[in-house]
């Protein structure tokens, strides 16, 4: 499982004419689930998410999490995540997970998160989604449940 956070001063995901999740201070997290993955790769994707210490302390310190700042998690399924380019021009998703499964793992991640006390709005899995980043810093942090990077 990947994920793409980003420190936001707001962030919200509209699809249509309709905003479906909007959050201020937080993080955008862009999800992948790639084929294989399971519940050990949600966990370990949430506890990274909110355990990360990418906002400003008094100091001027990247020293806070998410939680210690009152923040809010925006949550997107990305399938994109997993595509590969090395060969041609043409990325290839052979690697995403089944929809079914992604869907499934993706949920899991944001019930982790909000098992943490942590407010989490969501994109719509599946829909094509306007989404709008202010990211702050900015701050991109990219995670790998596999540890590949």
């Amino acid at each position: 499982m990947r994920a793409v956070v980003q420190r936001v001063r707001e962030s919200r995901v509209t699809v249509g004419e309709k905003v479906t999740g909007e959050i201020g201070k937080g993080l955008m997290v862009l999800i992948g689930v790639e084929e294989g993955d399971g519940e050990q790769d949600a966990s370990y994707i949430a506890d990274k998410v909110a355990g990360l210490r990418i906002f400003e302390d008094e100091k001027g310190k990247l020293n806070l999490s998410v939680k210690d700042v009152g923040g809010s998690v925006l949550a997107v399924s990305q399938f994109t995540l997993l595509g590969d380019a090395r060969k041609g021009r043409r990325p290839g998703f052979s690697r995403a997970a089944a929809p079914e499964e992604a869907d499934a793992l993706y949920r899991t991640v944001i019930e982790k998160l909000r098992a943490q006390d942590i407010h989490v709005e969501e994109g719509v899995f599946r829909a094509e989604m306007l989404v709008e980043i202010y990211n702050d810093g900015p701050v991109t942090i990219l995670l790998d449940s596999r540890r590949n990077f």
